[in-house]
């Protein structure tokens, strides 16, 4: 009978040392989760704030492309009468 005892102390024992390791393990995984939702959370906050400041150059960039194709089909003003260096008028 005392074997029976011992074999029951030695399986509660064994229980309790699984328990505390899973627990232990649940613990670890759950600081793990903790701190790769606060990097998603970091990435995602950088990754909008990226996508602002894309839309904003974007904008900018076709706004400037804009300007660019209205100066090249402006017709330049070219003078008629040129006046050189150095030569001054009686006016």
């Amino acid at each position: 009978m005392t074997n029976r005892y011992m074999d029951g102390d030695a399986a509660a024992e064994m229980l309790e040392r699984r328990w505390f390791a899973a627990l232990k393990a649940a613990s670890a995984a759950r600081a793990e989760c903790e701190a790769l939702l606060e990097a998603i959370e970091m990435t995602e906050a950088a990754w909008a704030q990226a996508r602002e400041q894309l839309v904003k150059l974007e904008s900018l960039r076709d706004t400037l492309g804009e300007e660019l194709a209205e100066m090249d089909w402006q017709p330049r003003e070219i003078p008629l009468d040129p006046v050189k260096p150095g030569v001054m008028s009686a006016a």
